[in-house]
């Protein structure tokens, strides 16, 4: 029989809820932790269990998140490898200490008619809330690796606070990266932490944090080896191909609000990272070696499918976008196959956005135009204008109509080409 009558339950508010209200910033999950309950009491109550690993409830009316307080110990490796006790004996406090940092082990009492205001803050929370510092709450922190990266995600997301890493935290990090940890965790764990971060304002932080700790040379070396590797000062007075691609990053950010077009951001000159150090500092033919490291990290992460073909299009042909000028009319219709720019105009435009990062993420250049977006979009619109219908009218069959138009669109685009140069020639 189910009783509907959850004021009988023990709930706290806990977590980022907590974090999020008393920092004024936008709340978006509430997560919830019962004490002194059992498995049994939830599922009378009208709750639903979702949980494998651990009691975790789905409220009967508002289908919010609900745990039991448990505690865990590790036995085994990786983020998986816990025992966890979620009998109705473990107090607040030790579910609390379980947690990442102090500022995460925070609650707040909670019924469904009053919003209370105090809070329950053994690990003080509120100090390195105040202090803005990220802190660990206790060394049980270095038993879980996903913690690396879920402290660099919480530097990015909370970047214009003003939150630093306390130097101890820094410390255990950097020992999780030396130990081999890193290596338990699923490359789908590490995407979901990493495309979390890309949609952040800041998210160059979480690369450059894990970079710090040692973290970002065992799940992405090519990314992390981009430092140190220098390029033509002409074309880069920033130099060092790492930092470049940071404030490639930074630009994609101010751009699109697309983790697909902030990932290719980071990818676009993963192939530098393969030229030999006698032939620096110029990289002739990094965009063509650079796909297989695109490859190998879209695999390793399983990121998306639409994030890795864009990364792959921006990898390969962003310095034909930067030469947009210089190329003749059928190598710009070439260009607009191979993107397929007629079938998926939008990912087009997420070419040019990112295209644009690449350009504008260079010392001196974050403000500077970059015409060659409108001179390939006006481009793509003359050549657009062709169909299939007139050369189906003129008895044009099979694979000769395919040729027909791609002969029609580079005519359309020499015509452009003559039309732009005389209209800048006035």
């Amino acid at each position: 029989m189910i009783n509907n009558d959850l004021s009988v339950l023990n709930r706290y508010l806990v977590g980022g809820a907590v974090r999020d209200k008393l920092l004024g910033h936008k709340v978006y999950d509430h997560d919830y932790v019962v004490v002194g309950a059992t498995i049994e009491q939830m599922l009378t109550l009208g709750f639903t269990q979702v949980g494998k690993d651990f009691p975790v409830f789905l409220h009967p009316k508002t289908k919010e998140e609900y745990a039991l307080a448990r505690t865990e110990r590790k036995q085994g490796q990786g983020y998986t490898g816990f025992v966890c006790d979620a009998s109705s004996a473990v107090t607040l406090e030790e579910d609390l200490l379980r947690r990442d940092l102090t500022i995460n082990a925070m609650a707040m009492p909670f019924n469904d008619s009053v919003d209370n205001t105090t809070i329950i803050d053994p690990y003080n929370g509120q100090v390195d809330l105040k202090n803005r510092i990220l802190r660990h709450v206790s060394l049980a922190f270095v038993e879980d690796p996903l913690r690396v990266l879920r402290v660099a995600r919480f530097t990015a997301r909370y970047h214009d606070y003003g939150f630093t890493i306390a130097r101890e935290t820094v410390d255990l990090m950097t020992k999780i990266s030396e130990s081999g940890e890193l290596a338990t965790l699923s490359g789908e764990r590490i995407w979901q932490e990493m495309q979390r971060s890309l949609t952040e304002n800041n998210p160059e932080v979480f690369f450059q944090v894990l970079r710090e700790c040692g973290a970002l040379a065992k799940i992405w070396p090519e990314l992390n080896s981009l430092w140190g590797i220098p390029n033509p000062e002409k074309w880069h007075p920033e130099i060092c191909s790492g930092i470049h691609t940071m404030m490639v990053l930074q630009q994609a950010v101010k751009l699109s609000l697309k983790t697909s077009v902030r990932f290719a951001a980071l990818c676009h000159d993963l192939g530098k990272s393969l030229t030999l150090e006698e032939n620096w500092p110029s990289h002739r033919g990094h965009e063509n070696s650079g796909l297989a490291l695109v490859d190998k990290i879209c695999e390793q992460l399983k990121v998306p499918k639409d994030h890795k073909i864009l990364a792959r299009k921006v990898c390969e042909f962003h310095l034909h976008c930067h030469k947009a000028f210089e190329l003749k009319a059928n190598t710009l219709v070439k260009l607009f196959n191979s993107l397929d720019v007629w079938r998926k105009p939008e990912e087009f435009t997420d070419f040019l956005t990112a295209c644009t990062a690449d350009f504008r993420g260079r010392l001196y250049n974050e403000n500077k135009p970059y015409p060659q977006v409108d001179y390939l979009r006006s481009a793509f619109e003359a050549a657009l204008t062709v169909t299939a219908k007139e050369f189906i009218e003129q008895g044009i069959q099979g694979a000769d109509i395919k040729e027909a138009i791609n002969k029609k669109r580079i005519e359309l685009v020499q015509s452009f080409k003559v039309g732009h140069v005389q209209a800048n020639n006035l």
